[in-house]
């Protein structure tokens, strides 16, 4: 068994977590193979003197690696999503950040879930992803998002007039700053923030969430995630931006965007014990009653 650790090179992500997984994979017999620019980041900034073996790319981590453990925070798991890909690796979350809604293993747990790992003792928790049609090289070849995709419009710019297509029957013209098309996994993110309802992570839908409409009548809608959403964007001025969750792109205005399911999904290690509703309740405070 080979496990892969992936983080961002920030001073949260300190060696004392990898030296951890280090002396508990190697007594498990278990190789452990660590993303290239972070372990250059730990020799220099902390002297790390551990070898390990390290890997750079999407195709380097799929040829050798079993699990991948993201040291990090939400964001951090999804820049994992341009790692695994296609592949089905599942991907474990320890939250080093702060918010930990993916991430969701606490960093002082992070021995006892690397041994649940190594032991195969959980399940996947199989997430819907949605893919951009007909723009793979906006975005390498990785034209897809595990939370949202979201139209923009440039700089500070006056709003854009987005008419929607669901399988090519009119919807509405949106005159906004933008618009989110969100899974459910994102329910929780961009859209909520915008006024979009939250979702659990099997529901199989697509939320469509206005950025600041200007028709104030407009709120957000759930369509199945079996329809084909299409896009055309105008404004005053030409281009602007588009963004498939943290990855960001720029389009001319007569352009047609289209969005569908993916055909595979992202696979996230979750144990016993774990859940969407708790987790709801521990990160965003749901249902809090101060008044006791």
């Amino acid at each position: 068994m080979t496990i892969a650790v992936y983080a961002r090179n920030t001073k949260d992500n300190h060696p004392l977590y990898l030296e951890k997984l280090a002396v508990l994979l190697k007594k498990e017999k278990v190789n452990l193979i660590v993303y290239e620019s972070y372990y250059q980041f730990l020799q220099k900034q902390y002297n790390f003197s551990t070898e390990l073996e390290t890997f750079s790319s999407s195709d380097s981590l799929k040829s050798k690696a079993d699990y991948v453990i993201c040291l990090g925070g939400d964001g951090t798991m999804l820049e994992t999503l341009a790692l695994v890909r296609k592949s089905g690796i599942p991907v474990l979350g320890v939250n080093t950040g702060r918010l930990g809604f993916l991430a969701s293993v606490s960093k002082d747990d992070i021995e006892k879930a690397a041994s649940l790992l190594v032991t195969e003792k959980f399940t996947l928790d199989k997430r819907e992803l949605l893919e951009l049609v007909g723009w793979e090289k906006q975005f390498a070849d990785v034209n897809y998002g595990l939370n949202e995709f979201t139209i923009h419009k440039k700089d500070s710019s006056a709003m854009i007039h987005i008419d929607t297509y669901v399988d090519d029957v009119f919807l509405n013209s949106y005159f906004a700053d933008g618009l989110i098309v969100s899974t459910p996994t994102g329910s929780t993110a961009y859209s909520l923030s915008c006024g979009g309802p939250i979702m659990i992570p099997d529901s199989e839908n697509f939320i469509i969430t206005p950025i600041a409409p200007h028709n104030l009548n407009v709120r957000p809608i759930v369509i199945s995630n079996n329809k084909t959403l299409s896009f055309k964007v105008s404004g005053r001025y030409d281009g602007f931006n588009i963004s498939l969750d943290s990855r960001g792109s720029q389009i001319n205005s007569s352009t047609e965007i289209k969005i569908k399911k993916a055909d595979f999904r992202f696979n996230m290690i979750s144990f016993e014990g774990q859940h969407f509703f708790e987790t709801l309740r521990n990160k965003l405070l749901w249902g809090l009653d101060k008044r006791q």
